[in-house]
């Protein structure tokens, strides 16, 4: 990767992807676009930023010819909790966009990314380690177009030699950006109630498993399959991968750790619960490990220690994480 165009660049993952990227490849070489500005934003503001809607592919064209960009990172969609009380734009916009994407890359010949999620699978699916290739009859429009788009991208891979590459992410857990709509958020949420409130009300059930990954080893996961040698890939697109699985009382527990007086209770959320419940409990991503040496860092507690120090520094709220309360 030498030129990078990235859409979607101010959600949860394209955030951080971006500055890393530009720390990695040169400031000058990672364009960030996304449908809006934000002001004071990081990402807007410390290297080339447009604004692109990707439902417009002579836009997104032009765009990709102007930065001569050689790498197309594509991650502007719409998550789970989000496309199901918005299916139709939902379908619109995580399609439309993706073929468009597509279309860019064939004209241009640009090595491809773009992720697929755990929300592609369904309830007929094995739920325990999944296998990297199984059913996937997945019911809700998020998860129908996941599908559908790693489909798409075998196509392009298969029918026009398009470098096409992707992940089945699981829920992504950061603390430098808020969720955006997704079934996996309240691990997120979570912290920030510890922290602020030291007590959480989880929308996701007791007992409700769910694969996981902490950020930094997201991001760290996408550069290293777009570095991978090609030869070496035998999937290509939808790699499973994960770091961990948990359900809302083993997050509450790694969090009592360092705040014993943390308390959470539930009051469920029957959209979210759903979804969650048509999704596997623990991932088998054995094909990446073997394909390109994935290998994330984080497990819970880490992950936990991590979080609740770099929040308390953004929220201003005194924290220090000295040593396990217990073991």
């Amino acid at each position: 990767m030498k030129k990078i165009l990235v859409t979607g660049c101010l959600g949860q993952i394209g955030s951080e992807l971006v500055m890393r990227m530009r720390e990695i490849y040169g400031t000058e070489n990672v364009i960030a676009t996304d449908i809006r500005r934000v002001d004071g934003n990081i990402v807007i503001e410390s290297g080339p930023f447009e604004i692109l809607d990707v439902m417009d592919y002579e836009a997104m064209l032009n765009m990709a010819k102007k930065y001569q960009v050689d790498t197309f990172i594509h991650l502007a969609a719409l998550l789970s909790a989000v496309a199901e009380k918005k299916t139709k734009l939902a379908w619109d916009l995580n399609m439309g966009g993706l073929v468009n994407a597509l279309e860019v890359a064939r004209e241009l010949k640009l090595k491809f990314f773009t992720p697929s999620s755990i929300g592609s699978f369904g309830p007929g699916t094995p739920q325990d380690l999944t296998p990297q290739d199984t059913i996937q009859r997945p019911t809700t429009m998020y998860g129908v177009t996941k599908v559908a788009g790693e489909l798409l991208c075998d196509y392009y891979f298969t029918k026009f030699g398009v470098d096409t590459r992707g992940v089945r992410f699981p829920g992504l857990i950061s603390y430098k950006t808020l969720p955006g709509g997704g079934t996996t958020d309240y691990a997120v949420d979570i912290y920030y109630e510890a922290l602020k409130n030291k007590k959480y009300t989880s929308f996701i059930g007791k007992g409700t498993y769910m694969d996981m990954m902490y950020m930094p080893d997201a991001i760290d996961a996408i550069i290293k399959l777009m570095e991978a040698d090609p030869a070496k890939l035998k999937h290509r697109n939808a790699f499973n991968i994960t770091a961990m699985s948990f359900e809302p009382e083993q997050i509450a527990a790694s969090i009592r750790k360092f705040i014993p007086e943390f308390e959470m209770d539930y009051d469920v959320d029957p959209v979210r619960q759903g979804i969650a419940n048509s999704w596997p409990n623990s991932l088998d991503a054995s094909a990446a490990y073997q394909e390109w040496d994935f290998n994330p860092q984080y497990d819970l507690d880490r992950m936990t220690k991590d979080m609740l120090e770099n929040l308390s520094k953004k929220l201003g709220i005194p924290f220090k994480a000295k040593e396990l309360v217990s073991a």
